[in-house]
C-alpha cells in the first residue's frame, strides 16, 4: 500500500540474518554451534557465527571458504527449505500485525502505523514482533523502520546484535541512505556504476534523474528514486496458503507399523481432500515421523502420478520399515513438498491416461514386494562407469551425483554398451607373456599384445591409452589412482580396461 501522494509509506521490516543456514539448524540438519555455509552455484551465500569467525563471508568460492575454514559443513542451497521453514515465522507475525509481505524467506515488510498506533509506537511495535519470534526460538532477529520498503530493509540490515533495532525518521531516509554502497541496490549496474566512479547511494542520488532514464528507461528512474529515499512501492500483502498439512499424535506411542498405518489413515484421506477442495494434486509428500524420545525420521516421496490416501499411508509403512525410529512412534506429520493444479491431472482421475495405468501397475507390484522391490534406471555423476548407473525406487526423488558437474577423469561419449557391475578381472601381456603394467610416470613398461579373459586368449589388433584417473588425492585412506585403456581384439570386439596397481580388469565392453 501506498499514500495517496505516492510518498513513501513508514514502513516495518522484520529481517533474519542468514536464514538459509536459520533454516539448516531448524530442521535439524545442522548443528548451530558449527561452522556452517550454504552455497549457491559454487558461492556463499548465508554462513553461521562460527564460519564467519573463521572469515566465511557471503560471496566466497567453496575452495576459499574452505581454506579460511577446513572443518566448514558445506550445504547446498534449497530454496524450497528456507520458505518452507519460514511459513510458521511469518505466519505468527501476521497474527500480531496484518498486511505483510513475503520479500524473500527471512525477510518480511508491513506497513509500521497501524502496529505503531496499536502497541504505542513503532519501537514498541518493532519489539513486540522481534519478541514474538524470540519466543518461537528464532535468535538474533533484526527489525528496521524508515519511508518505504527498500529505506527499512536496509536500515534492518544496519543493525548489530547490541542494536536490533534501526529506526530512520520521517523525512531522513536520503541522509541515511547517502553513505550506503550503490551494491545495496542488489542491482546488475551496481557495477557499471562503480566504474563510472558512482560508489555511494549519495552519489547516484546527486546525478540528474533524466540521465539515468536515458541509459537504463524506466529502471534507471526506479533506482534513482531508490538512492533518493523515494521509493513509494507498494507493500503487498501476501495470501496466507490454506493450510494443508495434517499431523497425527500418538498417546500412547506406537510401536507397530501397521498400527501407524491405520492410525493416519483418516489423516491421509482428510489431507487428500483438502488438497481437492483448492483444485490442488500433490505429486511431492513430505513424511515426518517423530519417536517417542525425539528421534526424528524425515523423507520427501514421489509420485508420477499424484498422491491418494492409500499411497499415503504405504509410504509411511515403507519409511517406519526402512529407516525407522529409536523409540515407540510419538508424530507422524504429512505435508504437500510440491503441487499441481488439478485440471493437469484430470484423465488420471478416471484411469484412461496410459502412463496412469503403468503406475498403478507398478505401485500394485511394489505394494506386494516392498518398497525397493520397483526401480528404475536413472544416470547419474561419477568417474567410473558402474557409479553412473542409478536403480531408484519407483516413486522416489533421484538423489544422485550431478552428472553435469565435472568429473575429471571420466570418460566421454561414446559410453560402452555393455558395463560390468562387478568388474571382470582380465590380463594384459606383452609378446614374452609377461604381463603389462603401468609405471611411475604413467607409461606402458611393454606393449599389449594378447589380452586373457576367462581363461580365453585375445590377440590384440589395437589398442590406445593410458589415461590416468585419480581420485582423493587429498585423502590417504580413500585416494585411488588407476589407468584406462582401450583396446580392440581379433574379433573386432572392443574393451574398456582399467590398470589399477598392477592389476587389470574390464570395466566395459563395446558390442
Amino acid at each position: 500500500m501506498s499514500s495517496a501522494s505516492g510518498d513513501p509509506v513508514r514502513t516495518l521490516v522484520v529481517w533474519v540474518p542468514d536464514w538459509p543456514v536459520v533454516a539448516l539448524v531448524r530442521e535439524g540438519k545442522a548443528d548451530a554451534d558449527e561452522p556452517t555455509a550454504v552455497l549457491a552455484k559454487g558461492v556463499v551465500v548465508s554462513s553461521s557465527p562460527a564460519a564467519r569467525a573463521d572469515g566465511v563471508r557471503p560471496g566466497l568460492r567453496r575452495r576459499d571458504a574452505q581454506a579460511r575454514c577446513p572443518q566448514l559443513a558445506v550445504h547446498d542451497a534449497d530454496p524450497a527449505r528456507d520458505h518452507r521453514m519460514f511459513a510458521p515465522i511469518i505466519a505468527r507475525i501476521e497474527e500480531l500485525a496484518p498486511g505483510v509481505q513475503l520479500r524473500e524467506a527471512g525477510l518480511c515488510a508491513l506497513p509500521a502505523k497501524g502496529p505503531a498506533r496499536y502497541y504505542g509506537g513503532e519501537a514498541a511495535a518493532a519489539t513486540v514482533l522481534t519478541g514474538a519470534l524470540a519466543d518461537l526460538g528464532v535468535e538474533g532477529v533484526r527489525a528496521g523502520v524508515a519511508d518505504g520498503p527498500f529505506t527499512a530493509e536496509q536500515a534492518a540490515r544496519a543493525t548489530g546484535p547490541d542494536a536490533p533495532l534501526r529506526i530512520v525518521p520521517p523525512g531522513a531516509a536520503a541522509a541515511f541512505l547517502a553513505p550506503l554502497p550503490v551494491t545495496a541496490l542488489a542491482d546488475e549496474s551496481a557495477d557499471l556504476f562503480a566504474r563510472l566512479g558512482v560508489h555511494t547511494l549519495g552519489q547516484l542520488a546527486a546525478l540528474p534523474a533524466v540521465r539515468l532514464v536515458e541509459r537504463f528507461g524506466p529502471r534507471g528512474a526506479r533506482l534513482h528514486a531508490l538512492a533518493a529515499g523515494v521509493d513509494s512501492q507498494r507493500i503487498e500483502a501476501r495470501t496466507p496458503p490454506p493450510e494443508l498439512h495434517r499431523e497425527v499424535s500418538f498417546e500412547p506411542p506406537l510401536e507397530i507399523a501397521e498400527q501407524v498405518a491405520f492410525g493416519i489413515r483418516m489423516a491421509a484421506e482428510e489431507f487428500v481432500a483438502a488438497l481437492g477442495a483448492v483444485d490442488l494434486v500433490c505429486t511431492e509428500l513430505r513424511v515426518a515421523l517423530t519417536g517417542d524420545r525425539g528421534d526424528h525420521s524425515e523423507r520427501v516421496w514421489l509420485h508420477p502420478g499424484m498422491f491418494d490416501a492409500s499411497a499415503i499411508v504405504d509410504r509411511v509403512r515403507w519409511q517406519l520399515a526402512e529407516q525407522g525410529l529409536r523409540s515407540p512412534v510419538a508424530r507422524v506429520r504429512i505435508e504437500p513438498e510440491r503441487v499441481d493444479a488439478a485440471s493437469h491431472h484430470v484423465r488420471g482421475l478416471f484411469g484412461s491416461g496410459p502412463e496412469e495405468r503403468v503406475h498403478h501397475a507398478l505401485a500394485r507390484v511394489q505394494s506386494m514386494l516392498g518398497h525397493r522391490g520397483v526401480v528404475t534406471p536413472q544416470v547419474g555423476g561419477g568417474r567410473w562407469l558402474a557409479e553412473r548407473q542409478v536403480l531408484v525406487p519407483w516413486g522416489d526423488r533421484v538423489v544422485t551425483a550431478d552428472r553435469a558437474r565435472p568429473w575429471p577423469g571420466s570418460l566421454p561419449d561414446p559410453l560402452p554398451s555393455t558395463v560390468f557391475p562387478v568388474p571382470v578381472p582380465v590380463a594384459v601381456t606383452d609378446r614374452d607373456g609377461d604381463m603389462v603394467a603401468v609405471d611411475g610416470r604413467g607409461e606402458l613398461t611393454a606393449e599389449p599384445v594378447v589380452l586373457v579373459e576367462q581363461g580365453r586368449s585375445r590377440p590384440l589388433r589395437g589398442w590406445a591409452g593410458p589415461w590416468p584417473v585419480i581420485e582423493r588425492g587429498w585423502d590417504p585412506a580413500r585416494a585411488r589412482t588407476a589407468h584406462r585403456f582401450q583396446v580392440v581384439d581379433a574379433q573386432q570386439t572392443a574393451w574398456l580396461l582399467v590398470c589399477e596397481e598392477g592389476v587389470w580388469h574390464a570395466e566395459g565392453r563395446y558390442d
